[in-house]
């Protein structure tokens, strides 16, 4: 299958083009992985200006949590003013595209306002009923999240296939064209209880749907360039054995070269320096692209 070309920001991504990294910038303290929190000035530089240094292509900040199974809401108020003050730092730092992680459509649109150029909805557009007409107005390019606001049964390929298939309708009607749409099959995000509201309920077990996931990425791409966001997660510790976040790099690293194997086309994570030697070698070990 050949999937499409898409046009992130100014970068393109898929087909022949090299697999891109997504550094992880958190401005919200409730984030589970402690490490990638920045809240200072100084910090937040630092980190955008190591992470470009390292092999970022984009940054995404993040101004509230939207872990699972922490209680992590906060105003969007709170979200935005954390957003927006990263967003100035960073565009006076680098030149790198930002993206920016929120469902919810006032965060979305101040950030656009600003000069955002992406939308990495973890909800896929359907947490926020007026996400659709935010993203209508700016045309972004987006990184739309399989999830549902209901219960999921059946084959977890299947399933997430469909619920991606939902949030590119969404998008169409929105006027997004398909160039501006990657996918994320949400890993990490399917649980059978959570204390916060972005996560997809299943029956079934959590840890085998997500391998499951990424064992079959080519089925999942439906034509479309695939992020992969791995980087840190409890499927990871579940597995290892490891409960804290930052014991479980090598195990990040394991599943992302899997990942790049499978068909990821962008990687996010909170380690780019080592995700862009795992990327390097996994690419020349698959002939992934000419410029190596």
């Amino acid at each position: 299958m050949i999937n499409h070309v898409a046009k992130i920001a100014n970068v393109s991504v898929g087909g022949k083009n090299p697999v891109r990294i997504m550094g992880i910038l958190n401005t919200s303290p409730e984030s589970f992985y402690k490490k990638s929190v920045n809240t200072s000035k100084t910090n937040i530089k630092n980190s955008v200006k190591l992470m470009e240094s390292q092999g970022a292509d984009f940054i995404d900040i993040g101004g509230m949590s939207t872990a699972p199974y922490l209680p992590t809401m906060i105003s969007e108020k709170t979200e935005s003013k954390r957003i927006l003050d990263a967003i100035k730092i960073i565009q006076n730092s680098t030149n790198l595209p930002i993206s920016v992680d929120t469902c919810r459509a006032s965060v979305a649109s101040d950030a656009l306002e600003h000069g955002v150029e992406i939308i990495n909805d973890v909800s896929g557009l359907k947490y926020d009923e007026k996400m659709p007409d935010v993203v209508s107005k700016f045309s972004p390019s987006l990184i739309l999240c399989a999830f549902s606001p209901k219960i999921v049964i059946g084959n977890p390929i299947a399933s997430s296939k469909k619920l991606l298939r939902d949030s590119i309708q969404i998008a169409k009607k929105s006027n997004i064209s398909p160039e501006k749409i990657v996918l994320d099959p949400a890993i990490g995000f399917f649980r059978k209880s959570g204390k916060g509201p972005f996560f997809t309920k299943i029956k079934s077990n959590w840890l085998e749907r997500d391998l499951s996931v990424l064992k079959n990425l080519n089925s999942i791409k439906q034509t479309f360039p695939i992020l992969i966001s791995v980087s840190n997660k409890s499927f990871i510790g579940k597995i290892l054995g490891k409960e804290n976040p930052n014991d479980r790099i090598f195990g990040s690293i394991a599943a992302e070269t899997i990942s790049v194997m499978n068909g990821a086309d962008i990687i996010r994570t909170h380690n780019v320096e080592a995700t862009k030697d795992t990327i390097t070698i996994t690419s020349k070990l698959l002939n992934k692209h000419k410029g190596l």
